[in-house]
């Protein structure tokens, strides 16, 4: 099965090839000859992760390259192990990496970062690159803000598109969906709701402030609770309504993660999505 990339010219920009640098080359290598690092401090992958990440790699292909050295027979992964093994789930026969003459953490967090400051990057380029800076190199958002020269919201907003269904995300890929419509549609819990909206963006070429307006009125606790009277809280109003989508982006910014809040006329309950124990105790010692 071959890679589909989906890409267009962003991947050639993304990646630094032979001509722009002296100590690495860009190329798709058989998975076959590819090993995992034997030194590799993780040795147990959350397999639900693993599954979510190998669907979006079939609908959209690998968006970011694993990085690898020359060993003694094929090469050896310096980062990039869990986009392997999901490809190898994919089922695709070759994956981009890139191949680097040294393992030095230093410069590889350099390449990464300096392959955010190409040209013609689309915004899902750009979060998976911001991802492999957090997941591989192990920084903070603070940090990866930093780096590339951008405010933290910026790259919390940018990460979050990650959180769209693969096919959701290849219509951003393409083109047929901005970055903002991406965050808009965020504003939906529900991935089915998110595909019918993104399909209407594309069918009625809706700008993002109107994709807004309908994930907001989309919105409410319940499809049949949005037509019955919510009390004398106000809490189905649009101004209620509002405030709440604001909460929701402003914890989801802060917590790294997808939030949810539901409010009816008596109680309300938040709604924190994490992807395993690692991610849980890291949104714990967020809180406390």
């Amino acid at each position: 099965m071959a890679r589909r990339s989906g890409l267009g010219k962003g991947l050639g920009a993304l990646i630094p090839t032979e001509s722009d640098t002296t100590d690495s080359a860009f190329q798709d290598v058989d998975i076959v000859h590819i090993v995992p690092n034997p030194y590799q401090p993780r040795d147990r992958f959350d397999e639900e992760a693993l599954t979510a990440l190998a669907e979006s790699i079939s609908e959209v292909g690998v968006i970011q390259p694993i990085i690898v050295r020359e060993a003694s027979e094929g090469y050896e992964i310096i980062a990039g192990e869990r986009r392997w093994r999901a490809a190898q789930r994919a089922g695709l026969r070759s994956i981009p990496t890139l191949v680097r003459s040294a393992d030095d953490k230093g410069s590889l967090e350099a390449a990464v970062v300096e392959n955010v400051h190409r040209q013609d990057l689309n915004a899902l380029e750009e979060a998976a690159a911001y991802r492999q800076l957090m997941d591989d190199f192990g920084l903070t958002q603070d940090e990866v803000a930093s780096r590339v020269g951008r405010s933290r919201s910026a790259i919390a907003n940018t990460v979050r598109l990650l959180n769209l269904a693969p096919s959701v995300q290849r219509l951003v890929v393409e083109g047929q969906l901005s970055a903002g419509h991406g965050r808009a549609l965020l504003a939906l819990e529900e991935d089915e709701a998110r595909q019918a909206l993104a399909e209407q963006i594309v069918r009625d070429n809706l700008t993002v402030r109107e994709t807004e307006r309908r994930a907001a009125e989309g919105r409410p606790v319940g499809a049949k609770a949005a037509a019955e009277p919510t009390g004398d809280n106000g809490a189905g109003s649009e101004e209620v309504q509002a405030g709440i989508l604001e909460l929701e982006e402003l914890l989801s910014t802060r917590l790294e993660t997808r939030v949810s809040v539901k409010l009816n006329k008596s109680r309300g309950r938040i709604t924190i999505q994490f992807s395993g124990l690692s991610d849980l105790e890291r949104i714990y010692h967020l809180i406390m």
